[in-house]
């Protein structure tokens, strides 16, 4: 579990610059700013409000960089910060840290140029110290339990690199494949986390007593695994939509007994429900698009704006609370956030689908809250994140 404390002194001065001090500080404020303005781009592009730019000649830019760029910096922040706990052992930081941080931000401009054998180099570069600096602890310590982590961050990069390929020209195939292959892993890493955090949390908050059933986690994940094998042997749509249907009903079941009503009145426990919630109606999208009943982009923006983006922000506040010894309660900017970016979702998916004609004014306005809500957490946690703990800690 990523074990979080209440504060327990203060005794840190509040001018050190402690940005390195651990694996979520930087990379949560370089992906939430990232997020921000990367999404700000987009807008300007998709509405034909700037020229061509490179990889802005299509969505292939704006879907790469929120998988390979804001997702994945998330993911392994989130990795640097919970490995540790793990293991009892330290994962990357200080210069190493930095240099890491450095990989990262130098994939961001290659991507946006035209060099995109460049960028994939930097983006494996990027990946392949990120695993690294999680295996070394994981390995050290003999935590079985969590080295598939490292799997599914190598996943990641290969489908980073085969995405890169095919835009050099150099492999024949659709760049959706990999984004594609991409997207269903981080959805695998959401449902194996969620399982094991959101409960936990619910019963530490509230009153409540979620329930875990060992049948219900199995085909919970089990059928997300099975989607990315139906994805990766490009499988007939038949067998995708009946696999997608009994992934989403499954999931929605785990939801439900979790108890998500009883979070109402904790902005920074509903949020983590509401985003998973968006995990089942997204499976249930992907089964309606296989059969041709909804537009792929739907469900697509249903897992990204909903599920990625709600997760990502809900445990970026609550880690970022946690580990700088802070109070587990959102603030009201935090929640503002929270409601910003939940608008956003039900704007990009349900919009386009009741009102087609207004599917641009949906991404206007959609991209628009998700670039408020990424905004105003970068700008709420940067002194946070660039201070050391209250509780005068490490870390």
């Amino acid at each position: 579990m990523l074990n979080i404390q209440e504060p327990v002194r203060n005794t840190a001065p509040a001018t050190t610059w402690s940005l390195w001090d651990l694996g979520f500080r930087p990379f949560y404020l370089l992906a939430g700013a990232f997020a921000a303005i990367a999404m700000v781009i987009w807008i300007a592009r998709y509405a034909g409000w700037t020229g061509e730019l490179a990889y802005l000649r299509d969505p292939l830019w704006h879907a790469h960089e929120m998988i390979f760029g804001f997702a994945q910096a998330v993911i392994v922040g989130f990795l640097f910060t919970a490995v540790g706990n793990w293991t009892s052992r330290p994962t990357p930081t200080g210069r190493h840290l930095a240099l890491i941080a450095v990989v990262w931000v130098v994939a961001r401009v290659l991507v946006g140029l035209s060099w995109p054998l460049a960028a994939a180099v930097a983006d494996t570069l990027f990946t392949a110290m990120a695993a690294a600096g999680i295996h070394k602890p994981i390995h050290a310590a003999k935590n079985r339990r969590n080295r598939f982590f490292v799997v599914l961050l190598t996943l990641i990069g290969i489908a980073n690199i085969g995405f890169n390929l095919v835009m050099a020209g150099m492999i024949d195939i659709p760049a959706r494949v990999m984004l594609q292959a991409a997207m269903d892993v981080v959805l695998l890493i959401m449902v194996i986390m969620g399982g094991r955090v959101i409960p936990m949390f619910t019963a530490n908050a509230v009153q409540a007593q979620p329930v875990r059933k060992a049948w219900l986690e199995r085909v919970s994940v089990g059928s997300v695994i099975a989607i990315i094998v139906v994805d990766a042997l490009n499988m007939s749509l038949p067998i995708l939509t009946v696999i997608a249907i009994v992934a989403g009903i499954a999931h929605a079941a785990r939801l439900w007994l979790w108890q998500p009503w009883r979070t109402m009145s904790k902005p920074i426990l509903w949020i983590l429900h509401a985003a998973y919630a968006w995990i089942p109606l997204h499976l249930l999208l992907r089964a309606a698009a296989a059969a041709g009943l909804v537009s792929a982009s739907v469900a697509t923006h249903a897992l990204t704006v909903g599920a990625i983006g709600g997760l990502t922000l809900g445990m970026m506040t609550r880690t970022a609370r946690g580990h700088t010894g802070r109070m587990l309660q959102a603030s009201r900017t935090e929640t503002l956030c929270y409601v910003l970016l939940q608008i956003g979702a039900l704007v990009r998916v349900f919009l386009p689908v009741a009102v087609p004609g207004l599917t641009l004014a949906a991404i206007t306005l959609s991209g628009t809250l998700w670039s408020m809500a990424f905004g105003l957490f970068t700008l709420h946690f940067w002194p946070v994140l660039t201070r050391p703990r209250l509780d005068g800690r490490p870390g």
